[in-house]
C-alpha cells in the first residue's frame, strides 16, 4: 500500500538541486580511449585542442579522474530557473497498458527550448563567456542543441552561428526561428558559406545532410574566425558530464521514496540524453553498490550500437575532428531523412561505447512508425507531446511493461523524457495522414560507411 503514496510529479526542492556533476569516468575500469589528432593519430593534448574548444571545457573532457566537479554559482544560478524537473510517476499509461510493472519519466521539456540540452548549453556558454569569447558556433540535428545554445548565448551576449542539418532545417521551420529569435544565424548544413560544406556537396549533390556534415561546418568556422570556438551539444565527454544532472536529481528523488528501478531506458543519438540519466545508477553499478538494467534505444535507420563497429572514426564527415574511439557508422555515413531528428549522428559516446562494449549496458533498436504509435499512446494518456527523440525511449518502455503484463513481474521502469515535441509536427503529420515509412539500412549501405573508417594502429 506504500506505494500508493508515491504523488504523481515527485519535485525536489530548490536547494536539492545538485552543486557538482558527477564524472562517471572517474569510477570507470576501463577508461574512454583518448581522442587523436587527426594528422599525427596521437592523443590529443590540451594545447591542440585549444584552437577548437574553450579552456575550461577541455580540462573538463580531458578529466578522467575526479569523480565530482563544482557546478559554478553563476550557472546554478540559471538552473533554477527551469530546474529541478520533475520526476513523473506514469499512472496513467500504466492503467492504459494494464501492467504490474511501476513507470517513472524524469520530464526535461520545461524550459524554452524544449529539452535536456539547456543543461550543456549554459555551461559551454558560461565557459566560452569566462574566457572572453566573441562567439561560438556548433551544429544541429532536430533543433533542440541549437535553440538551447541560442538561449544561453543571448543570456551571456554571445554571438551564436548555427549550422542546421538541411533536412530538420526545411522540416522545421519553427524550431529555426525560435533559434533566430534569441539572435542565433542559422545556416542548413551542408551549405555553400565554407569550404567542407562545398566539397561536400559536389561529392553528395542534393543530400539532405548529417551531424557530420553541420560539425565540419561549425568547426571550419570556429577555427577560422578569431574570439570564436566550437561548442557540441553530445557526444563529448564534457556534454555527458553536463547532463549527469538529469540522473543525479532523478536519482534522489527516487531515494525519497525508497525506490530502485529495476530498468533504465533512455533513446541514444551521441549520448547526451542516456548518459546524464543513467550517470549515477552507472556510478553503482561500476562500483558493485548496485545493479541495474540500462537500455540504450537508437533509430532502425542509424543503428551505431547495434550494428556499428567499436573503431576509431572522426566526428565529422569533413575529417576535421580529432578521431574518438566508438561504435559507428562511419563518418561518410549519410542516415536517411526520417524523423529521429537529433538521433541521427554517425557515431556515439565514446564513454558509452566503451561501457557497452565492456557488457554494461545493452542496446536495441526501433523503428520510427513503432516510435510514433508509442509517442501517440502516450501523449493521449500522459497530456505531454513528446519529441521523437525521446519516443524511442517511450517505445521501448512501453514493451518492457507489457512484458511484465505477460509475466506478472512488478518491475519498476524508468525513462527519460528528453523534450517535447511541438515543434515536429511534419513528422506527426505524416504519421496520422498514414505516409510515414521505415526504413533501415541495408549491409551494403553500411559496409560503404565501413570503407571510410581510418586505419588506426594502436
Amino acid at each position: 500500500m506504500a506505494e500508493t503514496k508515491i504523488p504523481y510529479k515527485i519535485y525536489l526542492k530548490e536547494n536539492e538541486i545538485p552543486t557538482k556533476w558527477y564524472n562517471v569516468r572517474a569510477d570507470m575500469k576501463n577508461k574512454p580511449a583518448p581522442l587523436l589528432n587527426p594528422g599525427t593519430l596521437k592523443p590529443m593534448t590540451a594545447e591542440e585542442l585549444a584552437p577548437v574548444f574553450c579552456e575550461e571545457l577541455i580540462a573538463q573532457e580531458l578529466n578522467d579522474t575526479d569523480a565530482y566537479i563544482d557546478i559554478p554559482e553563476e550557472i546554478q544560478d540559471f538552473y533554477k530557473m527551469y530546474r529541478p524537473s520533475p520526476l513523473i510517476r506514469a499512472y496513467f499509461l500504466e492503467k492504459a497498458l494494464d501492467t504490474p510493472a511501476k513507470i517513472y519519466y524524469k520530464f526535461e521539456g520545461n524550459n524554452t527550448s524544449g529539452s535536456h540540452k539547456l543543461n550543456s548549453a549554459i555551461a559551454q556558454a558560461y565557459y566560452a563567456k569566462k574566457q572572453g569569447l566573441k562567439g561560438v558556433t556548433t551544429e544541429t540535428g532536430a533543433g533542440q542543441w541549437g535553440t538551447a545554445l541560442s538561449m544561453a548565448c543571448s543570456y551571456f551576449d554571445l554571438d551564436c552561428k548555427v549550422y542546421m542539418v538541411k533536412v530538420s532545417y526545411e522540416q522545421k521551420p519553427f524550431r529555426r526561428e525560435v533559434m533566430r529569435t534569441y539572435g542565433a544565424s542559422v545556416t542548413p548544413s551542408p551549405s555553400d558559406t565554407t569550404q567542407i560544406g562545398k566539397k561536400i556537396l559536389a561529392e553528395h549533390p542534393g543530400t539532405t545532410g548529417s551531424l557530420g556534415c553541420a560539425i565540419s561546418e561549425a568547426v571550419e568556422v570556429a577555427v577560422s574566425t578569431e574570439g570564436y570556438r566550437y561548442v557540441l551539444g553530445s557526444v563529448l565527454n564534457q556534454v555527458l558530464l553536463h547532463q549527469s544532472v538529469i540522473g543525479l536529481e532523478a536519482k534522489a528523488a527516487l531515494d525519497k521514496y525508497g525506490v530502485k528501478p529495476d530498468i533504465i531506458i533512455g533513446c541514444a543519438g551521441g549520448g547526451s540524453n542516456l548518459g546524464g540519466l543513467i550517470a549515477p545508477f552507472m556510478g553503482e553499478k561500476l562500483r558493485g553498490e548496485a545493479d541495474y538494467r540500462i537500455v540504450a534505444v537508437e533509430p532502425a535507420s542509424c543503428p551505431s550500437f547495434t550494428r556499428g563497429k567499436f573503431a576509431y572514426d572522426f566526428c565529422d564527415t569533413g575529417m576535421v575532428c580529432p578521431l574518438a574511439k566508438m561504435y559507428t557508422l562511419g563518418s561518410g555515413f549519410i542516415p536517411s531523412a526520417n524523423h529521429a531528428g537529433g538521433l541521427r549522428y554517425h557515431g556515439m559516446s565514446s564513454t558509452l561505447s566503451q561501457l557497452y562494449h565492456d557488457g554494461l549496458m545493452e542496446a536495441t533498436s526501433v523503428e520510427q512508425t513503432a516510435v510514433f504509435e508509442a509517442a501517440e499512446k502516450f501523449a493521449r494518456v500522459e497530456g505531454i507531446l513528446p519529441a521523437p527523440e525521446s519516443s524511442h525511449a517511450i517505445r521501448v518502455a512501453i514493451d518492457e511493461a507489457l512484458k511484465c503484463k505477460e509475466t506478472g513481474e512488478e518491475k519498476t521502469i524508468l525513462f527519460g523524457l528528453t523534450g517535447t515535441g511541438y515543434f515536429d509536427m511534419v513528422a506527426y503529420e505524416k504519421y496520422n495522414d498514414g505516409v510515414m515509412t521505415d526504413y533501415i539500412p541495408t549491409d551494403e549501405d553500411l559496409e560503404k560507411g565501413f570503407a571510410g573508417l581510418p586505419k588506426v594502429d594502436l
